[in-house]
């Protein structure tokens, strides 16, 4: 048996609530679950998340339902399926523009009611199967132990480093470390210091954790260009590098350096 589709009815005519409930008859799978005569019942009614859908007049005596909906979404509540009723189009605008399933003009059209109820099945059939594939995505992240299909991130293999006269790659792999300077970032090589206008966090951000490892605000080193480190004066560390340099931590990463050592302890 298919769920109820929880409906309420907004109008504040009672002849119009009743065509939209001989309408609705021929549609059991939505069930008027409540009615309301103005907009001032109508807000009350949405924000309590009850129901699906909405059969919401545009012109009432207090709130109208444009201004019924906007105050729903000022306050970050949820909306359901929207489908406006009016006997006026110049509100049609205004009705799209929050989202609505549908726009129907009085006095209703059968075939045409009917077709919008078409759209609502479609549209709930839609957020269902996107909400089950959000909860689904939610369960897999809470469980750790379960395998994954999502593919590894991709890391950056190589930089681009632009000069006047010409462009060049340098491999990821030969950058021994980068160091952040007041007009960008300077990647440290065998044989050269390049220059990259980027931020040393904009970088850092493409390169494997597991390889690349910020030692300081300024400093992000190539660990396998490590040959050996020491305990530096303050609490820092000294580095030397592949390439015969040293480099000096700072105090405030030892915890991410202490992470990185326990991998060798």
């Amino acid at each position: 048996m298919s769920t109820p589709i929880r409906t309420l009815l907004v109008d504040d005519e009672p002849l119009a609530r009743s065509l939209v409930r001989e309408l609705l008859a021929d549609f059991p799978r939505l069930t008027i679950a409540g009615e309301c005569q103005n907009g001032t019942e109508a807000l009350a009614a949405l924000q309590t998340g009850a129901y699906d859908v909405v059969f919401l007049d545009v012109q009432m005596p207090d709130l109208d339902g444009v201004q019924v909906l906007q105050r729903l979404r000022a306050a970050g509540l949820p909306l359901p399926l929207v489908v406006f009723t009016t006997a006026y189009d110049q509100y049609a605008v205004a009705a799209f523009a929050l989202h609505a399933v549908d726009y129907l003009l009085k006095p209703l059209d059968p075939d045409r009611f009917a077709e919008c109820v078409r759209r609502v099945q479609q549209q709930l059939a839609q957020r269902q199967t996107q909400a089950l594939g959000a909860d689904l995505a939610a369960l897999l992240q809470a469980w750790p132990n379960l395998p994954s299909s999502a593919p590894p991130p991709e890391y950056q293999d190589r930089f681009v480093v632009k000069q006047p006269e010409r462009q060049f790659f340098v491999p990821v792999a030969d950058v021994f470390y980068l160091e952040a300077t007041g007009s960008g970032v300077l990647l440290h090589t065998a044989r050269a210091a390049h220059p990259v206008r980027a931020s040393l966090s904009q970088l850092a951000e493409r390169l494997n954790p597991a390889q690349f490892l910020r030692i300081h605000r300024s400093c992000v080193i190539n660990t396998s260009h490590i040959v050996e480190f020491k305990s530096w004066t303050h609490g820092e560390y000294l580095f030397r590098m592949t390439n015969g340099q040293h480099v000096t931590s700072s105090r405030s990463y030892n915890a991410v350096i202490q992470q990185f050592l326990k991998r060798f302890a």
